[in-house]
């Protein structure tokens, strides 16, 4: 019998095959897991996908001590917790952001597209996959750089540069 000890070992060594059966074993049901706390299949997917992209990357540095099948729900619900939180981060820094513009109180016209603007922004970003919002948001609501947001997020600049564009490509779809 194949222990998670064994299971692990494999995936650390590069197996992409024992890799491949975890991930078709386990999916569905994370998936599942995490649509019982987010409540939406597609941000769901995306979390059990990274969960799974971060596994395989840092495959030398594995060390599970519990049960591999405890340990992939824990993360999970981690994931989703945090993704939770990002979009709190989100939603307050677009009121602060529509708080802090001035805008002429006394033209009704302006305030009205205002306000519409702004919540196509809030909309378009609550689209966007959520590594992508966060890497769009530090970098137009925070001012960070590339390179910043690539060490914050342990990235590669390159992964910044695709999901800025990714993100960019959405604004324009969604504005123009």
């Amino acid at each position: 019998m194949v222990t998670d000890r064994d299971i692990i070992e494999r995936i650390r060594k590069g197996n992409i095959g024992q890799f491949e059966s975890l991930f078709r074993s386990s999916y569905a049901s994370l998936v599942n897991y995490a649509k019982t706390i987010l409540k939406d299949t597609d941000t769901s997917e995306e979390i059990v996908q990274d969960l799974f992209y971060v596994l395989w990357r840092d495959r030398k540095k594995l060390n599970i001590t519990t049960s591999l099948k405890g340990y992939l729900f824990r993360a999970v619900y981690n994931k989703s917790m945090h993704y939770i939180e990002h979009r709190k981060v989100v939603h307050k820094h677009a009121i602060e952001t529509k708080t802090s513009i001035s805008i002429n109180p006394d033209d009704p016209a302006e305030t009205l597209k205002y306000k519409e603007l702004h919540e196509k922004i809030a909309v378009i970003i609550a689209k966007l996959p959520e590594r992508c919002a966060r890497i769009f948001c530090m970098s137009r609501f925070e001012g960070l750089k590339y390179a910043e947001i690539a060490d914050e997020l342990s990235i590669s600049i390159k992964t910044v540069e695709a999901n800025m564009g990714k993100a960019l490509k959405e604004f324009r779809n969604e504005l123009l």
